[in-house]
């Protein structure tokens, strides 16, 4: 028993006099474990920090959610606003490097937005740009004050509220909005900013109705887009009436909606009959050149291939007729062979002639008589006859 608890004392001094990981022992006053557990804690607090300072990130670049995002704009009367606190204006510098969260740079545009087009949204859009936190707020005039400073519009004021009210860059909508910009108006709003393009917009008996607000240091101007406005719509349309009242003719509307006389109906009724005619013949026209020329690429093709043809057949023909063709070796080698098999082999004139043993005399059945020797002169006549054949055959 004393020798097992000698060894464990031994055992735990051991343990207690190893060095640490980092080489130091209890005896330096540096617990090892201690030391451990605070470099955990050290980076659980880095990544809190971390954290943190992404949310501040990301609430520093956009610390104002837009509620036209997912549903239309509010209008200004709709909305409360606390006036206990007081409103104080940012400068240029400041909004261009950032305003807090709770205290978004407020920038105001106005306009009449009739025939919204693309025009007006980048107008809009520029103007939620100037900052990097904007609060938009969008003054739309009513049919009175537009018709009598402008001129008649198409879409009358509760359209062109209901088409600002969605367009994604809006934040708040200013319903029969000023012609022009009082102080009165711009403190009740707490308008920081005046959003406009640079041109000098002339009317009321005024060279430029934001002069005033250029010379407070208020205006942040915008690019103008060129080649669309609502005046040239308006100008195409009345350019091309004829075409817009027949267009709409067709699709069900009545003359007296369309403030047209009985004539003029009757003479767009009459012209849509005759370019229906005229579209008929020109489908007619298409299709007969379409049929013209594939039946001319067919016999393009069809010569081709006969050419290609008939040079196969004469080629094939001079190979088996021509002059020096396949049938006239044939004929030859024929010729020859024939002419081999009728005429016999001449001797060579060197080598010694020899004597024929005579044939055996041919007898007659059921006769005693021998046929006669033949004498050496039918002999001779029997080999010219011979001679004068072969010769024969050779010519």
């Amino acid at each position: 028993m004393d020798a097992q608890s000698s060894a464990k004392i031994n055992a735990r001094k051991r343990r207690k006099e190893a060095p640490g990981p980092n080489g130091a022992t209890e005896e330096d006053g540096i617990p090892s474990k201690v030391q451990r557990c605070a470099v955990k804690k050290s980076i659980r607090e880095r990544w809190r920090d971390r954290e943190k300072e992404e949310k501040r990130d990301r609430s520093s670049i956009c610390c104002f959610t837009p509620q036209g995002l997912r549903q239309p704009a509010p209008f200004s009367d709709e909305i409360e606003v606390d006036f206990s606190k007081p409103y104080v204006r940012v400068t240029m510098e400041e909004a261009s490097r950032g305003t807090p969260c709770e205290r978004p740079v407020r920038v105001y545009a106005d306009g009449i937005f009739d025939l919204f087009h693309s025009g007006h949204a980048r107008a809009l859009m520029q103007a939620k740009n100037l900052f990097p936190n904007t609060y938009l707020i969008v003054g739309v005039c009513s049919d009175e004050l537009t018709h009598n400073f402008k001129g008649f519009t198409v879409m009358n004021e509760n359209e062109r509220y209901d088409a600002v009210q969605h367009c994604r860059y809006v934040d708040e909508v200013v319903r029969n909005a000023p012609w022009t910009l009082t102080p009165e108006f711009l403190a009740e709003h707490r308008i920081d900013f005046v959003a406009h393009d640079d041109i000098p917009y002339s009317s009321a008996g005024s060279d430029d109705v934001y002069k005033h607000i250029k010379e407070a240091g208020m205006f942040a101007p915008t690019q103008r887009t060129e080649g669309i406005s609502t005046s040239d719509i308006i100008t195409r349309i009345v350019r091309d009436y004829d075409v817009y009242a027949r267009r709409n003719l067709q699709r069900g509307y009545t003359a007296k909606e369309l403030n047209v006389s009985f004539i003029n109906e009757k003479k767009y009724h009459l012209q849509e009959r005759v370019d229906k005619v005229k579209k008929k013949v020109k489908d007619v026209e298409e299709k007969s050149k379409e049929f013209v020329q594939k039946v001319e690429e067919k016999s393009i093709d069809l010569i081709q291939k006969w050419e290609e043809k008939s040079r196969e057949f004469i080629g094939s023909f001079l190979e088996m007729f021509g002059p020096e063709g396949a049938l006239k070796h044939m004929l030859k080698e024929g010729k020859g062979r024939m002419l081999q098999a009728i005429s016999p082999k001449q001797s060579p004139s060197s080598s010694p002639t020899r004597e024929r043993s005579p044939s055996p005399s041919f007898r007659w059945p059921f006769s005693g008589k021998t046929s006669p020797t033949s004498s050496p002169a039918t002999l001779s006549r029997h080999k010219a006859a011979a001679y004068d054949i072969s010769e024969d055959e050779e010519d």
